[in-house]
Protein backbone atom coordinates (compact mmCIF):
# COMPACT_ATOMS: atom_id res chain seq x y z
CA UNK A 1 0.00 0.00 0.00
CA UNK A 2 1.63 3.45 -1.49
CA UNK A 3 2.11 5.59 1.81
CA UNK A 4 2.78 9.03 2.58
CA UNK A 5 4.09 11.84 5.22
CA UNK A 6 3.17 14.63 5.41
CA UNK A 7 4.36 16.30 8.76
CA UNK A 8 3.49 13.12 10.54
CA UNK A 9 0.01 12.87 8.67
CA UNK A 10 0.31 9.30 7.06
CA UNK A 11 -1.99 9.09 3.77
CA UNK A 12 -2.15 6.07 2.17
CA UNK A 13 -3.54 7.15 -1.67
CA UNK A 14 -6.46 4.66 -3.12
CA UNK A 15 -6.23 2.06 -0.26
CA UNK A 16 -9.60 1.29 -1.04
CA UNK A 17 -10.59 0.34 -4.56
CA UNK A 18 -14.09 0.87 -6.11
CA UNK A 19 -15.37 -2.48 -4.86
CA UNK A 20 -14.42 -2.28 -1.21
CA UNK A 21 -15.62 1.37 -1.29
CA UNK A 22 -18.92 0.62 -2.99
CA UNK A 23 -18.81 -2.15 -0.25
CA UNK A 24 -18.21 0.56 2.85
CA UNK A 25 -21.29 2.95 0.94
CA UNK A 26 -23.89 0.30 0.59
CA UNK A 27 -22.89 -0.26 4.79
CA UNK A 28 -23.07 3.17 5.05
CA UNK A 29 -26.85 3.01 4.12
CA UNK A 30 -27.84 0.95 6.70
CA UNK A 31 -25.61 3.38 9.58
CA UNK A 32 -27.75 6.16 8.40
CA UNK A 33 -31.11 4.19 8.58
CA UNK A 34 -30.80 3.59 11.96
CA UNK A 35 -29.11 6.66 12.96
CA UNK A 36 -29.93 9.63 10.22
CA UNK A 37 -27.57 12.01 9.24
CA UNK A 38 -28.27 15.42 11.54
CA UNK A 39 -27.30 19.19 11.25
CA UNK A 40 -24.70 19.50 14.58
CA UNK A 41 -24.88 23.16 16.14
CA UNK A 42 -21.34 24.04 17.78
CA UNK A 43 -21.26 25.02 21.68
CA UNK A 44 -22.01 28.97 20.26
CA UNK A 45 -25.17 28.33 18.37
CA UNK A 46 -23.37 28.13 15.10
CA UNK A 47 -24.93 25.62 12.55
CA UNK A 48 -21.83 23.59 10.81
CA UNK A 49 -22.19 22.69 7.32
CA UNK A 50 -21.93 19.17 7.44
CA UNK A 51 -24.46 16.47 8.12
CA UNK A 52 -23.04 13.64 10.96
CA UNK A 53 -24.47 10.80 12.11
CA UNK A 54 -22.08 7.96 14.14
CA UNK A 55 -21.98 4.36 14.62
CA UNK A 56 -20.40 2.27 17.40
CA UNK A 57 -20.59 2.15 21.03
CA UNK A 58 -20.70 5.94 21.49
CA UNK A 59 -21.24 8.45 19.21
CA UNK A 60 -19.76 12.11 18.90
CA UNK A 61 -22.33 15.34 19.23
CA UNK A 62 -21.71 19.12 19.63
CA UNK A 63 -24.70 21.27 21.10
CA UNK A 64 -25.20 24.00 23.69
CA UNK A 65 -23.94 21.99 25.95
CA UNK A 66 -20.47 21.36 24.04
CA UNK A 67 -18.25 18.98 22.61
CA UNK A 68 -18.33 15.10 23.72
CA UNK A 69 -19.36 11.61 23.19
CA UNK A 70 -22.68 10.20 23.99
CA UNK A 71 -24.18 6.74 23.73
CA UNK A 72 -27.21 7.52 21.78
CA UNK A 73 -28.11 9.58 18.43
CA UNK A 74 -29.76 13.25 19.70
CA UNK A 75 -33.15 11.58 18.42
CA UNK A 76 -32.50 9.02 21.91
CA UNK A 77 -31.74 5.68 19.84
CA UNK A 78 -28.73 3.51 20.58
CA UNK A 79 -25.71 4.42 17.90
CA UNK A 80 -26.12 1.29 15.29
CA UNK A 81 -22.65 -1.28 15.26
CA UNK A 82 -19.48 0.13 13.52
CA UNK A 83 -19.94 -2.26 9.95
CA UNK A 84 -17.22 -5.06 9.72
CA UNK A 85 -15.58 -3.32 5.94
CA UNK A 86 -15.26 -0.08 7.93
CA UNK A 87 -13.29 -2.05 10.98
CA UNK A 88 -11.17 -3.83 8.06
CA UNK A 89 -9.89 -0.24 7.21
CA UNK A 90 -8.76 0.50 10.60
CA UNK A 91 -7.29 -2.78 10.99
CA UNK A 92 -5.20 -2.25 7.82
CA UNK A 93 -3.75 0.58 8.99
CA UNK A 94 -4.07 1.80 12.71
CA UNK A 95 -1.24 -0.50 13.85
CA UNK A 96 -2.70 -1.70 17.15
CA UNK A 97 -5.12 -4.68 18.69
CA UNK A 98 -7.60 -2.15 19.90
CA UNK A 99 -11.05 -1.75 17.89
CA UNK A 100 -12.63 1.98 17.30
CA UNK A 101 -15.22 3.11 20.41
CA UNK A 102 -16.85 5.37 17.33
CA UNK A 103 -17.25 5.99 14.14
CA UNK A 104 -17.69 9.75 13.30
CA UNK A 105 -19.97 9.81 9.73
CA UNK A 106 -19.63 13.19 8.36
CA UNK A 107 -21.09 14.15 4.97
CA UNK A 108 -20.33 17.12 2.92
CA UNK A 109 -22.12 18.91 -0.01
CA UNK A 110 -21.08 21.64 -2.00
CA UNK A 111 -20.73 24.13 -0.44
CA UNK A 112 -20.28 22.25 3.33
CA UNK A 113 -16.34 22.59 4.86
CA UNK A 114 -14.58 21.90 8.31
CA UNK A 115 -12.58 24.49 10.17
CA UNK A 116 -9.22 23.71 11.56
CA UNK A 117 -9.53 22.14 14.77
CA UNK A 118 -8.28 18.74 16.71
CA UNK A 119 -9.63 15.71 17.45
CA UNK A 120 -9.19 16.07 21.48
CA UNK A 121 -12.41 14.95 23.02
CA UNK A 122 -10.89 11.20 23.62
CA UNK A 123 -9.56 10.22 26.68
CA UNK A 124 -6.17 8.60 25.17
CA UNK A 125 -4.22 10.65 23.01
CA UNK A 126 -1.64 7.59 22.19
CA UNK A 127 -4.36 5.89 20.02
CA UNK A 128 -4.57 7.46 16.14
CA UNK A 129 -7.35 8.27 14.35
CA UNK A 130 -8.21 6.78 11.21
CA UNK A 131 -10.18 9.07 8.17
CA UNK A 132 -11.58 7.35 5.02
CA UNK A 133 -12.85 9.61 2.17
CA UNK A 134 -15.50 8.61 -0.01
CA UNK A 135 -16.80 10.33 -3.38
CA UNK A 136 -15.56 13.94 -3.95
CA UNK A 137 -12.60 15.60 -4.00
CA UNK A 138 -11.85 17.33 -0.71
CA UNK A 139 -8.59 19.75 -0.05
CA UNK A 140 -7.76 18.63 3.66
CA UNK A 141 -5.14 20.88 5.37
CA UNK A 142 -2.65 20.08 7.66
CA UNK A 143 -1.62 22.55 10.40
CA UNK A 144 0.33 22.51 13.60
CA UNK A 145 -0.20 21.76 17.00
CA UNK A 146 -1.36 25.64 17.48
CA UNK A 147 -2.70 27.26 15.54
CA UNK A 148 -1.01 29.75 13.13
CA UNK A 149 2.06 28.98 11.49
CA UNK A 150 2.68 26.97 8.51
CA UNK A 151 0.23 24.26 6.83
CA UNK A 152 0.36 22.34 4.14
CA UNK A 153 -2.38 20.83 1.78
CA UNK A 154 -3.22 17.77 -0.58
CA UNK A 155 -6.56 16.86 -2.54
CA UNK A 156 -7.95 13.73 -0.75
CA UNK A 157 -9.54 11.33 -3.24
CA UNK A 158 -12.35 8.60 -2.99
CA UNK A 159 -10.90 5.55 -1.35
CA UNK A 160 -7.96 7.44 0.20
CA UNK A 161 -7.24 6.59 3.95
CA UNK A 162 -5.39 9.23 6.36
CA UNK A 163 -3.89 8.40 9.68
CA UNK A 164 -2.70 10.37 12.30
CA UNK A 165 -1.23 9.33 15.18
CA UNK A 166 1.92 9.81 16.88
CA UNK A 167 3.23 13.46 16.14
CA UNK A 168 0.33 14.45 14.21
CA UNK A 169 -2.38 13.04 16.76
CA UNK A 170 -3.20 16.75 18.01
CA UNK A 171 -2.66 18.49 15.00
CA UNK A 172 -4.80 21.31 13.52
CA UNK A 173 -6.70 19.67 10.45
CA UNK A 174 -9.43 20.58 8.12
CA UNK A 175 -11.48 20.72 5.13
CA UNK A 176 -11.22 23.83 2.91
CA UNK A 177 -13.50 22.79 0.30
CA UNK A 178 -14.92 20.14 -1.53
CA UNK A 179 -14.42 19.71 -5.51
CA UNK A 180 -18.22 19.03 -6.15
CA UNK A 181 -19.04 16.26 -9.11
CA UNK A 182 -15.45 15.21 -9.40
CA UNK A 183 -16.50 11.53 -8.35
CA UNK A 184 -19.25 9.14 -9.32
CA UNK A 185 -20.24 7.22 -6.31
CA UNK A 186 -22.16 9.54 -4.30
CA UNK A 187 -25.29 9.34 -7.13
CA UNK A 188 -25.98 13.25 -5.77
CA UNK A 189 -22.66 14.26 -5.60
CA UNK A 190 -20.72 15.03 -2.41
CA UNK A 191 -18.05 13.44 0.37
CA UNK A 192 -18.62 10.89 3.02
CA UNK A 193 -15.55 11.14 5.41
CA UNK A 194 -15.05 8.76 8.08
CA UNK A 195 -13.12 9.09 11.43
CA UNK A 196 -12.21 6.35 13.43
CA UNK A 197 -11.54 6.67 16.98
CA UNK A 198 -10.61 5.20 20.15
CA UNK A 199 -12.50 7.08 23.19
CA UNK A 200 -11.37 5.93 26.20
Amino acid sequence: MERIDINGFEIFPGALDVQRQQAVLNDLRTVVQAAPLFHPETPRGRKMSVRMTSAGRVGWVTDRRGYRYEPHHPNGTPWPPIPDSVLAIWCDVAGIDRLPDCCLVNFYGEDARMGMHQDKDEGDFSYPVVSVSLGDEALFRMGNNRRGGKTESIWLRSGDVVKMGGEARLKFHGVDRVRFGTSTLLPKGGRINLTLRVVD
